[in-house]
C-alpha cells in the first residue's frame, strides 16, 4: 500500500522542512484525532510524550492545537521513552498515543509516531486513511467542544514501576556495575533511576540532554563511548538505549558489543526451556543475521521473518499469538510485558539472566556465531524503478544461483530514501563480496 507521508515508523524528516513543519503538524493533529474520536459524547483523549529534541516543543505544540480544534483532550507527559506511550495509552483510557521523536536520527530530525488505544502502533490502512483526511481537510469542532490540553506530571515514575514489574519478583542486581548510555534521549532520567532502585550500582552516559545532542557520538548506534566506559569502570555490562529508548545494543565487560540478533537468541532459548515461548517461534526480520536461524532450527524453534520494521514484527506476533520478536538492530519486543520495543525492559531482562544464571556477559552475548554479513546501499533517481529492470533481475537471480546453500541474499527497496539495499550473507568472503558488487554494478549501470 503506498502512503504519501508516513513510512516505516510514522511521519520522520528535517525539523522545520516539509513535511516535519508546525502547520503540518497541526494539520495532522486535526486529521488523527478526527479519525480516533468517538462518535459518542464521551470524553476523546490523546496522550503525548516526547524525546529530548529542541524541535520536539514545536511539534507538541502544534499538534496539541489540531487535536484540541478537533475536541480532543490532550494529556501531555513531556519526555519519556516511546514505550512508555505503548504502555500509558491504554492506562489512561485514551483514544491515541503520540510519540514526537526520530528515534536514532540526529537532533535536526524529527518523527510522530502514533498508537491506537491498545497500545499498539497502527496498521497500513488506518495510516493511509489518516492520510485520506489531512490531504481532504478537516473541520473543526463548535466552540463548545474545543479539547483540553494538561500536563501529567507523573508519567514517568507510572513507566519506571511498569519496566520494574517485567523483573523477576525478588531478584535484585546487587554487586553488578552497569553502564548505562542513554544517547543524551528521552530514558536520560528513567533509565539509571529503574537500574538504581533495583539495587545496581550505575554509571549513566549520555544523561546531559541539551535539545541538540540526541543520539551525537553515543546510543545504541554509537556505542564506542559506551564501551570504553564499561572497560574503564571495570564494568559487568553495558546497556546503549537510542535516543527514544526503544531498541537496546549490549556491550560486555570487554567492551565488545552485541546486537539485537544475540539477545533474541539467548530470549528464545531460555523461553522455550522454561515452556514459555509461545508456539515456539521467534519472529524477527529479513534482516536478522542466518546464524541466528541456524541456532533456532538446532533447538527445534521456528523463526517466523518479517519485513524491515518492529511494527511488522509486532503485527505478525498479534495475528498468530505469538509473544517475542524484534529486530537486529535492538528492538527487542515482549508482548508479555509491553506493546512495542523496549530497551530497558530488554535490558532488565538479559541482567536477570546474569543474576540467574551466575554467568559473565560475555558469555551470554555469544549464542551464536554471525554469519558474515554484507550491505551495500545504491542510491538512484526518483521515478526509476531498478528492481524492474532485466539486467538488473539477471544480475539478482545469478547471485542467488551463486549462494545457493551457501548462504542467503535479500534485495530490497528503502521505505524512506530511493535506495536499493543488497545485502548477502555467507562465509566464504569472496564469493559475498563477489555477489553484493555484482548486483551493485548492475543496479549503478542500469539507473546511471
Amino acid at each position: 500500500m503506498t502512503r504519501k507521508y508516513f513510512g516505516t515508523d510514522g511521519i520522520r524528516g528535517r525539523a522545520n522542512e516539509h513535511p516535519m513543519t508546525a502547520d503540518f503538524a497541526l494539520a495532522l493533529g486535526a486529521a488523527v484525532g478526527r479519525y480516533f474520536r468517538r462518535e459518542d459524547d464521551g470524553v476523546h483523549r490523546v496522550v503525548i510524550g516526547k524525546d529530548t529534541r529542541l524541535s520536539g516543543y514545536m511539534f507538541e505544540t502544534a499538534l496539541t492545537a489540531g487535536l484540541t480544534s478537533g475536541g480532543m483532550n490532550v494529556l501531555l507527559f513531556g519526555p519519556v521513552p516511546t514505550p512508555a506511550v505503548g504502555l500509558l495509552t491504554p492506562s489512561m483510557r485514551a483514544d491515541l498515543g503520540i510519540m514526537i521523536s526520530a528515534s536514532h536520527n540526529p537532533a535536526q530530525d524529527n518523527g510522530i509516531k502514533f498508537f491506537g488505544p491498545d497500545g499498539f502502533k497502527l496498521s497500513d490502512e488506518a495510516e493511509a486513511e489518516i492520510e485520506a483526511l489531512l490531504d481532504a481537510g478537516v473541520e473543526p469542532v463548535g466552540a463548545e467542544h474545543i479539547g483540553r490540553a494538561r500536563r501529567i506530571e507523573d508519567g514517568l515514575f507510572r513507566y519506571v514501576e511498569r519496566v520494574k514489574s517485567s523483573f523477576p519478583a525478588g531478584m535484585r542486581l546487587d554487586g553488578i556495575k552497569v553502564v548505562v548510555d542513554c544517547a543524551n534521549g528521552a530514558a536520560y532520567r528513567a533509565a539509571p533511576q529503574v537500574l538504581w532502585e533495583l539495587g545496581a550500582d550505575v554509571i549513566p552516559v549520555g544523561v546531559s540532554p541539551d535539545g541538540t545532542n540526541i543520539n551525537r557520538e553515543c546510543g545504541s548506534t554509537k556505542p564506542t563511548m559506551a564501551a570504553e566506559s564499561v572497560v574503564a569502570h571495570g564494568a559487568d555490562v553495558g546497556l546503549c538505549l537510542d535516543g527514544d529508548a526503544d531498541r537496546i545494543i549490549l556491550i560486555d565487560e570487554t567492551g565488545k558489543v552485541a546486537d539485537g540478533d544475540q539477545l533474541m537468541a539467548l530470549f528464545a532459548g531460555r523461553w522455550a526451556e522454561q515452556g514459555r515461548l509461545a508456539g515456539n517461534t521467534l519472529v524477527a526480520t529479513v534482516m536478522s543475521n542466518l546464524g541466528l536461524e541456524r541456532f533456532l532450527g538446532a533447538r527445534d524453534i521456528t523463526l517466523h521473518r518479517t519485513g524491515v520494521g518492529d511494527r511488522y514484527v509486532v503485527e505478525a506476533m498479534r495475528a498468530q499469538g505469538f509473544n517475542l520478536g524484534g529486530e537486529q538492530s535492538g528492538h527487542i519486543v515482549m508482548t508479555d510485558y509491553a506493546t512495542t520495543g523496549d530497551g530497558l525492559m530488554a535490558g532488565l531482562q538479559f541482567l536477570a539472566e546474569m543474576v540467574r544464571t551466575g554467568r559473565k556477559a560475555s558469555e551470554l552475548t555469544q549464542s551464536f556465531t554471525p554469519v558474515p554479513q554484507l550491505l551495500k546501499n545504491v542510491r538512484y533517481k526518483a521515478g526509476q524503478a531498478p528492481l524492474e529492470m532485466d539486467r538488473v533481475k539477471s544480475a539478482i537471480a545469478d547471485g542467488e544461483a551463486q549462494l545457493a546453500e551457501h548462504g542467503r541474499l535479500l534485495i530490497r527497496k528503502s521505505g524512506t530514501e530511493p535506495l536499493i539495499r543488497v545485502m548477502a550473507e555467507c562465509e566464504d568472503d569472496a564469493l559475498l563480496n563477489s555477489v553484493v558488487d555484482g548486483i551493485v554494478h548492475e543496479v549503478e549501470a542500469a539507473t546511471a
